[in-house]
């Protein structure tokens, strides 16, 4: 059923009692062309594209919980490309164009919402990165300017510049978008469901299972299913997953933490990053502040987070902006991020033939559709899109790694 204001307006007058399923809820078959491990929105949306655009209907789709109720969900929804290092800048700007297109591409409205961003400057370091990653940025067509002080309480009314940090200027990006994480989920499951792929849940891969011309299927919760091309898209636990097959990945998986205040009226439009203090925040759609910091500094696969990252998060945001002292703490979580060595992604082929991977980054729901597209490309024709050629996991053997600064705030 194609979703549409008219179809809206019908079922309101049946009060919503016919709508069917958004996705069917398969049992696993014996067999399948390609696996896909990781009910999030890269692995749903790498079976989407799968069959959408390489026509290879005969996937499946398995996650050991509930769709979207891993790292998807665990995040802020921010949607930006404003990195220092070419590799990073070109994949991430053209990461954040094709969201534009998505809610059509799904027939499901993802929420997406164009804020622009305004990261606030405090000290001669932080305007040299800017500076750098400004013209950087500008190669690839994207619009980053560097704003001054003016300029910047026009936009920032509320702020005030700390005696400790001065405030120094600002960078405004206006192409920065946020969409709702789990509809993305939804709309990815519901457009691959009508396409012929198989999606289950509550099934937990246990073993990759492989012969000596690569993988042959894996083993799960609800038995044995093979196959000859595995995908892996699983963050906070991708190592572990990897290991299976005997592939070890160059990441380490620390927790990430977000907080939330109770809600109030608007007074925030855009992201606001205040770079000295490796702080960010945005206003939801709900009214409430969506913040997030540093990750926390040891490895862990813990969803929780200790309690000093949410005071230092919140102590940051009030040395800029003290008018918020009286507002409420409501909630707090944190997801699993898998970080590499290079705070960088890997989109890859691995040492096992058939098996690819889509883990780590600086954070992955930004990329989600073009992360997935390029994955669903690599399973298909078995070699990189040029886009992804510097992702591979050859980098961190032969040297050639994407030191990328812009993500320091992770480590």
């Amino acid at each position: 059923m194609k979703y549409s204001a008219l179809n809206l307006a019908w079922h309101a007058l049946r009060n919503h009692g016919g709508w069917p399923p958004a996705w069917r809820h398969a049992r696993p078959k014996p067999s399948y062309d390609v696996i896909i491990i990781g009910g999030g929105g890269h692995g749903l949306g790498a079976a989407f594209y799968l069959a959408s655009q390489h026509n290879i209907n005969n996937v499946a789709v398995l996650e050991k919980g509930w769709l979207g109720g891993g790292n998807t969900a665990r995040n802020t929804m921010t949607i930006r490309d404003n990195f220092l290092y070419p590799e990073n800048v070109r994949f991430h700007r053209a990461a954040v164009e094709s969201w534009h297109t998505l809610s059509n591409d799904l027939n499901f409205n993802i929420m997406l919402s164009k804020r622009g961003m305004t990261t606030v400057l405090m000290g001669d370091r932080d305007l040299s990165d800017a500076k750098r990653m400004v013209n950087t940025t500008s190669l690839f067509g994207a619009e980053h300017r560097i704003i001054t002080l003016e300029e910047l309480q026009q936009r920032l009314p509320l702020a005030e510049s700390p005696q400790r940090l001065p405030i120094v200027g600002g960078i405004h990006h206006p192409d920065v978008v946020i969409a709702r994480h789990d509809a993305v989920s939804w709309g990815y499951a519901r457009a691959a469901s009508k396409l012929g792929v198989d999606i289950i849940e509550n099934c937990e891969v246990t073993d990759i299972l492989c012969d000596a011309q690569g993988v042959t299927g894996v083993q799960t919760s609800q038995g044995k299913i093979t196959t000859r091309k595995l995908g892996m898209a699983v963050s906070g636990h991708g190592k572990r997953v990897a290991a299976m097959a005997d592939v070890c990945l160059p990441i380490e998986t620390v927790p990430l933490q977000a907080i939330v205040s109770t809600p109030v009226k608007p007074i925030l439009d855009n992201v606001v990053v205040l770079r000295g203090l490796n702080t960010y925040f945005v206003q939801s759609d709900k009214g409430e502040l969506v913040m997030g910091s540093i990750a926390e500094p040891y490895p862990s696969y813990s969803q929780r987070g200790t309690p000093q990252v949410p005071e230092a998060t919140i102590a940051a945001i009030l040395q800029v902006f003290p008018v918020f002292e009286r507002m409420q703490f409501m909630r707090q979580w944190a997801g699993a991020l898998d970080i590499t060595y290079d705070n960088s992604p890997i989109i890859s082929k691995t040492e096992i033939d058939g098996f690819y991977v889509d883990v780590a980054g600086s954070g992955g729901f930004k990329t989600t559709p073009l992360a997935a597209m390029m994955h669903a490309d690599l399973i298909a024709n078995n070699r990189p899109d040029p886009l992804i050629e510097a992702y591979g996991l050859e980098r961190f053997s032969s040297g050639r790694l994407i030191l990328e600064r812009a993500s320091y705030g992770n480590r």
